[in-house]
């Protein structure tokens, strides 16, 4: 699993829906580094903090999910 292309995936919808990482963080209850280092795909998120972040952002884990990571 390369952790950059979750990252990216969910910057790209956090920006889209409107919150900056300390807004999401806090959200999430967790850190803003901690944040930061999912986001830069240092940190993989577990399955419970992509749950959690599907929950806050409204998409599914699954539009998180990169596509070549998805169950065909």
């Amino acid at each position: 699993m390369e952790t950059d292309k979750w990252g990216r995936r969910i910057r790209a919808f956090r920006k889209l829906k409107g919150f900056t990482q300390e807004r999401l963080a806090e959200s999430l209850g967790i850190s803003v580094s901690v944040f930061g280092e999912i986001e830069r795909g240092t940190r993989l998120p577990t399955d419970h903090m992509l749950v959690k972040i599907s929950e806050v952002l409204g998409v599914s884990v699954e539009e998180l999910t990169p596509e070549d990571e998805r169950i065909k």
